[in-house]
């Protein structure tokens, strides 16, 4: 006896469909499960006889084999026992399924027949829509997140035996006799407790009656299906239970692609901020062109005020982005059900400086997503960054240009996607005062001492960092009536980002900080005169190419905000004025 069902796990943060093959054959009674299972997988068998036994079925006292296909990937996770549990039911005739529908079964299995949630389930149910299933029966918990993916039915599931609802509701609801006048199925629980009257009345009428489904061009005769699960051999009424779950099952109306929230309305916003308007002029070309920024001034200077403001100004999600970034959320497990619609609002992460390499990119035995991939077309924000421990800085460097990660085991590969603005804060020095001394607060640094604080962050990353700004301590701010709010700031970055929406729509990317190569020089032409001035700060700064590429995108972005379509010589020194850094870090390096 051979059953086939289909089931799903994840690899990485993508959705992969596995064939649950069971077997049935004469010899020992005894279960194995086959496939490159991992430990988990291998603990469904007892999780799946205890539920199977716990809900009025009969485990196979056979000698059991479970194939999960392909062989060759390594599956991991619990979210196969729905599909075993029903492909032994089925397999061993106590269960018929459908006919002419491809399902999907998701779910964990609670010793009880309770079923249980599990990770990843839009990214499962993504890839079954593609491969064109018709329906996929999943945990209760689970079916909002599946139901944001719209044109598959997605039915919830509390309990193995919500699929037979006759138990449930303590009658026998066999077609034209069913109590409930919206069952169009024939679903009855044939057991040796039933009297000999109920038992002829059921098997009479199953030789006679078809399973009907409102939505099917043609009705299914119960004996076909029979015929069809035990190649040929009859499935008496008394040994079989017909689950008709499309028509049983609740099924909500699809919820559409939501719209943007009046969340970022209830941000903090940037009129709190008094003075600082370099700071923010600096961040709105940073939310304009998704670049890299890092704020360097004294404590109290404003610098984190001004980064956990900066998810106020940034564009909204694309329906691309919003279903990239709810597939990481539900893969990690933090995905939250209360939300109805995918995520709109770029994600904000902000690690404290004590997290591990693997705890940033992503890892583990099973690897999950690291808070890099979390932040993936949101914000990564490193407060105090030389605080973090180089080892754990130098990680990103790759994250940064490939804008994606890979996470390699002995048993797989994972690729996790990475694409982050990075925003980081850092004093000047180990007391914080270096550069702004004042009557009352001096720097306490040795030349050598603010060397070494400087030195935790390597020149290569910071030469990723497109825009790094010194934040003074603001002046004349009580003074200061009105301050830029984060509405006024917005228009602009809106204003910025349709313009190079238009300017890259037949192209797979959408920002300025994502050109290169060819892409860069077609797009980022400089007048002589700007090109002139840039080629002389390259020599004066001596800065590498890695940072001629960041002011010639920077130059851009500040183009599109002036909206203008040519780079100018003022476009380019405003860019250069965010490179000092450079020069500064060098000259401490030298020391």
């Amino acid at each position: 006896m051979y059953g086939k069902l289909h089931g799903a796990c994840l690899y990485g943060i993508d959705g992969v469909l596995i064939e649950v093959e069971t077997d049935l054959s004469n010899g020992l009674p005894q279960t194995a499960i086959i496939g490159l299972p991992d430990s988990a997988i291998r603990e469904a068998v007892e999780r799946v006889r205890a539920a199977i036994k716990n809900c009025g079925f009969k485990y196979p006292s056979q000698r059991v084999t479970i194939n999960l296909a392909p062989a060759d990937l390594r599956k991991e996770g619990s979210s196969f026992d729905f599909a075993i549990a029903l492909g032994l039911l089925t397999t061993s005739g106590q269960v018929v399924l459908p006919a002419g529908e491809r399902t999907l079964f998701i779910g964990e299995l609670a010793l009880d027949g309770s079923i249980r949630p599990v990770n990843g389930v839009l990214s499962m149910v993504d890839l079954a829509k593609r491969e064109g299933f018709h329906s996929v029966l999943l945990p209760e918990e689970n079916a909002g997140e599946a139901r944001l993916i719209t044109g598959i039915r997605i039915y919830a599931v509390r309990h193995l035996m919500d699929l037979i609802p006759a138990k449930n509701h303590g009658q026998y609801a066999i077609e034209g006799q069913s109590k409930d006048p919206n069952s169009n199925y024939l679903s009855d629980l044939i057991n040796d407790e039933l009297t000999n009257q109920v038992t002829n009345q059921v098997t009479n009428q199953v030789t006679n009656q078809v399973i009907k489904k409102s939505n099917d061009p043609a009705p299914i005769p119960v004996s076909n299906q029979a015929e069809n699960h035990d190649q040929g051999k009859r499935i008496t009424a008394r040994q079989q239970i017909i689950i008709h779950a499309y028509d049983h099952l609740p099924q909500a109306d699809q919820i559409p692609m939501g719209e943007v929230k009046e969340i970022i309305d209830a941000m903090e916003d940037y009129s709190d901020v008094l003075g600082q308007l370099h700071a923010k002029r600096a961040l709105v070309i940073a939310a304009a062109g998704m670049h890299n920024i890092v704020l360097i001034g004294p404590p109290g200077a404003g610098k984190t005020m001004l980064i956990r403001r900066l998810p106020s100004i940034l564009p909204p999600l694309t329906e691309k982005e919003a279903l990239e970034v709810t597939k990481i959320y539900s893969a990690a497990g933090k995905w939250k059900e209360s939300s109805p619609h995918l995520m709109n609002i770029r994600p904000f992460r902000s690690p404290h400086h004590t997290i591990s390499a693997a705890g940033l990119v992503g890892g583990g035995g099973i690897p999950k997503p690291g808070e890099i991939s979390l932040a993936h077309r949101g914000i990564l924000f490193l407060d105090e960054l030389p605080e973090f421990s180089r080892h754990v800085l130098e990680v990103l460097r790759q994250p940064l240009e490939d804008r994606n990660v890979t996470i390699s085991r002995s048993r797989a590969v994972f690729k996790y996607p990475a694409h982050f603005l990075l925003a980081a804060s850092m004093n000047p020095c180990h007391c914080g005062f270096f550069g702004s001394d004042t009557q009352h607060q001096r720097c306490t640094c040795s030349p050598a001492a603010v060397a070494r604080y400087r030195s935790r962050i390597s020149g290569p990353l910071l030469d990723r960092i497109d825009l790094q700004l010194e934040v003074s301590q603001p002046k004349d701010w009580r003074e200061e009536k009105e301050s830029l709010s984060s509405a006024e700031m917005r228009r602009q970055v809106l204003a910025a980002q349709a313009i190079q929406i238009h300017r890259y729509s037949k192209l797979p990317f959408s920002w300025n900080s994502e050109l290169s190569g060819q892409m860069l020089r077609k797009y980022a032409v400089l007048e002589h005169n700007a090109a002139e001035l840039l080629d002389q700060t390259m020599d004066a700064l001596g800065l590498s190419m890695r940072a001629y590429d960041r002011i010639l995108k920077l130059s851009r972005t500040i183009a599109d905000l002036n909206q203008s379509e040519k780079i100018t010589m003022s476009h380019v020194a405003e860019a250069i004025q965010y490179r000092n850094m450079d020069r500064a870090h060098a000259s401490f390096s030298e020391e």
